[in-house]
């Protein structure tokens, strides 16, 4: 069943129950105070036959006469009884005693009584006069409430069925209206194909949450059309970059085999070689990481990092990994509640962008010291990265944080330009922010993570 319908009928069961619940209420209410006005017509029945009977005496013909015109009012199938002391009919002839003596006695004992078997009804009532005490009971079928009632049954139920399909036809109507955008959205998602990632469903200018849906969708698409984009890159560029030293590889190797050459060609053309395996070794490397990268990225375990600890755990790999100079230098500010340096999220993806960017400190820093200094503020946490080489050309500022690309051949120093763009990836989704500032006498990359948008 569609949405929109189960909608329908759940707002229909739900009105309907309602409304069931509310007219039964009523019918009950009416139906107990029509009983209710019965038993009192026919409690004044009984006094109107006490004053005629009992205190006929007492007043004037005239009296009696305006009593019966005004009061008496036949009523279907009334029988009015006066029981004397002894349980016997007084005034009015009775050829069988009408009640039983329990009932009689019941209403001496009680003084008043009401009673209903099946539709009549009756009233007893205890009546002291100077001619003894009497029981008197009236009882009448009240033919005419019953006759209303069962039109009123019979009102109630075509008003509850009419009302019923209202509410089914006016609730479809409005589970439509209300999903109309969603059944844009759907029909707009069946459009998107993975050779039309640029599409965009339409967002509605609602704030409600099927707006919000296409939004996150929206952004969904977003990056899934990036990781496409740099998917094809990432093959393209790597098909490239490796067919270039293979090429040279075998170039070389046939060329030293074409024919007989003395050593010193041979030593020159194996060297050619390592230099085209040394390179295809770091891009390999390069790629394993990218590849670790990747799958902590779709494995994401974040936890809290203290970056104080995360550093000195960085400058100790890096001593122990290179203990000649140039070396690390580590300059820290310790706040004193240790929170304000803690951000949450994955180490292992944090410690590959933080290596990456101090290796290529040290790449370019011309056998020079790096220093990485750890500030905080108010405002945000931020890790500098400073070195003192011949700073990064103009031309190449916009450039370094793409794939493959390295100034490492301007420089002759070996790259595979995969470093810086891995680091700025990683800095990207730990809510950071990766930028540097550069000039002839060195690069400085910042890490700066704002205190509003940490999780911690």
């Amino acid at each position: 069943m569609k949405l929109k319908d189960r909608l329908a009928l759940y707002f229909t069961l739900i009105s309907t129950g309602i409304l069931a619940a509310v007219l039964v209420v009523v019918y009950f209410i009416f139906v107990k105070f029509l009983e209710s006005d019965f038993y009192d017509r026919l409690n004044d029945r009984a006094f109107i036959n006490a004053k005629l009977y009992l205190e006929a005496d007492e007043i004037s013909t005239d009296s009696l006469k305006t009593v019966k015109t005004e009061y008496l009012e036949t009523l279907h199938d009334e029988v009015v009884r006066i029981y004397d002391d002894q349980n016997k009919a007084r005034f009015i002839k009775d050829q069988q005693q009408f009640w039983t003596n329990d009932v009689i006695n019941l209403v001496r004992k009680n003084k008043r009584i009401k009673l209903k078997d099946g539709l009549r009804q009756t009233v007893g009532i205890y009546y002291k006069d100077n001619q003894g005490n009497f029981v008197i009971l009236a009882s009448a079928v009240d033919k005419s409430t019953h006759a209303r009632i069962g039109k009123l049954r019979i009102s109630m139920l075509f008003t509850f069925i009419g009302i019923v399909v209202g509410l089914l036809l006016s609730a479809r109507w409005i589970a439509n209206k209300i999903l109309q955008p969603l059944s844009k959205f759907v029909s707009d998602v069946k459009l998107v194909k993975s050779n039309n990632l640029s599409f965009r469903v339409q967002e509605s200018a609602n704030k409600d949450e099927i707006t919000s849906l296409a939004q996150n969708f929206n952004q969904l698409l977003d990056h899934l059309e990036q990781a496409f984009i740099l998917q094809k890159t990432f093959v393209a560029n790597v098909s490239h970059e490796l067919r270039t030293p293979i090429t040279s590889l075998l170039m070389e190797a046939e060329i030293a085999l074409n024919q007989p050459r003395n050593a010193e060609d041979y030593q020159k053309a194996l060297r050619s070689i390592i230099e085209d395996t040394d390179k295809m070794n770091q891009m390999i490397n390069g790629l394993v990481n990218l590849a670790q990268a990747d799958l902590e990225l779709g494995n994401l375990h974040t936890q809290h990092i203290n970056l104080t600890e995360l550093l000195l755990e960085v400058k100790a790999n890096w001593d122990k990994k290179y203990p000649a100079a140039p070396s690390l230098h580590l300059e820290m500010n310790h706040p004193k509640n240790a929170a304000q340096l803690t951000i949450h999220f994955n180490k292992s993806l944090l410690e590959i962008a933080l290596n990456n960017i101090i290796a290529n400190a040290f790449k370019f820093s011309d056998e020079k010291d790096v220093h990485v200094r750890l500030l905080s503020s108010d405002e945000e946490i931020s890790i500098a990265v400073q070195d003192f080489g011949t700073g990064i050309p103009n031309q190449n500022a916009e450039l370094i944080y793409q794939p493959f690309f390295t100034s490492s051949g301007e420089n002759n120093k070996k790259g595979t330009g995969l470093g810086l763009y891995m680091a700025h990836q990683i800095i990207t989704l730990s809510k950071g922010n990766l930028s540097f500032k550069s000039d002839e006498n060195g690069t400085t990359f910042w890490i700066t993570w704002k205190r509003g948008f940490l999780v911690v």
